[in-house]
């Protein structure tokens, strides 16, 4: 019988990781690991950061005394850099007649209308001014108390113009209503130059109805997604090197075996050449060829007579 040879044995050492499957799987664990550690973890941690920046700007704007006009917006009435949520005192007086409410947007989970006034800045352009909001339930008409139109001074938080709604406005309930807060369609609505960013009143100014809530934003799990994603990006190639040493393991046991079942084919080949009937002598064969010749010339001197009845 042929004995297995070391060539039959599975490949030993790196070699046996040069295969499509092996060399797909490290590319995947590294593509996989750069992207995680490099790419999705900053992404969450910087959504973290950018919350927490905005939480704390919030605040600080609230805390810090009212400014001048001019110090947070510019003369078009567009904010400064950075100054959003910082609040500002003016002087002037609402132009009532052409106020529009925002409407389908809830505040606090309630469904509200809210008032959006120009007001003309003495000196100044025409603001904008969300005058905070009245709720109501569907299918009521609003109903939203006029702002007064005398001369009063006003405090109020710089707040950014939003895009152009995707819905036209309408007028309903002798309201013109719009969808969103765009100073650019309420200008055309109102025949009125506002300027480019609008303001929210402050719960203690003149003319606010119910005041709109200071936004916190929840930071969410932003800061725990980020530090899962290094973990992923970590945990990816050690779960690699663990497929590797059990590979190689498994390798290790399968030659072992065949080293062992070749010693034992080995041993039980010379085992049976061992217990064999040894090949006769030249003397051995003289005389049984003499055996056989008397044997056929006088027959068998003692024969066997049991030998019949034995069975």
């Amino acid at each position: 019988m042929a004995t297995k040879t070391r060539g039959d044995a599975p490949k030993a050492g790196w070699r046996q990781f040069l295969t499509p499957g092996w060399i797909l799987t490290v590319l995947l664990v590294i593509a996989f690991s750069y992207t995680a550690i490099t790419v999705l973890s900053p992404w969450q941690l910087n959504k973290d950061d950018a919350i927490v920046a905005q939480n704390e700007h919030v605040d600080r704007a609230f805390k810090e005394d009212p400014q001048d006009f001019d110090h947070v917006f510019n003369a078009d009435g567009s904010i400064k850099e950075d100054q959003e949520w910082m609040r500002v005192e003016i002087s002037g007086h609402f132009l009532a007649d052409k106020e529009v409410l925002l409407r389908m947007r809830p505040v606090d989970s309630t469904p509200a209308y809210q008032s959006l006034t120009p007001f003309q800045i003495d000196g100044g352009p025409i603001m904008l001014v969300n005058r905070g909001y009245v709720p109501t339930t569907a299918g009521d008409k609003p109903n939203i108390p006029a702002a007064t139109s005398e001369q009063i001074t006003i405090t109020a938080n710089a707040r950014v113009n939003e895009a152009i709604p995707s819905t036209a406005p309408l007028n309903e309930d002798g309201y013109d209503q719009v969808y969103g807060i765009n100073t650019e369609q309420i200008s055309e609505l109102t025949g009125l130059d506002l300027g480019k960013d609008y303001m929210q009143l402050t719960s203690s100014s003149p003319g606010v109805l119910t005041p709109m809530p200071v936004p916190k934003q929840d930071r969410g799990n932003h800061l725990s997604y980020g530090f899962q994603w290094i973990a992923f990006g970590i945990m990816a190639p050690l779960g690699l090197a663990y497929m590797a040493y059990s590979e190689v393991r498994e390798r290790r046991r399968a030659r072992a075996e065949a080293d062992e079942m070749d010693s034992v084919e080995q041993l039980t080949e010379e085992s049976a050449k061992s217990v064999a009937t040894p090949e006769p002598s030249e003397e051995d064969e003289q005389t049984l060829r003499e055996k056989q010749l008397m044997r056929s010339r006088y027959g068998d001197s003692h024969p066997n007579r049991y030998a019949r009845k034995r069975r």
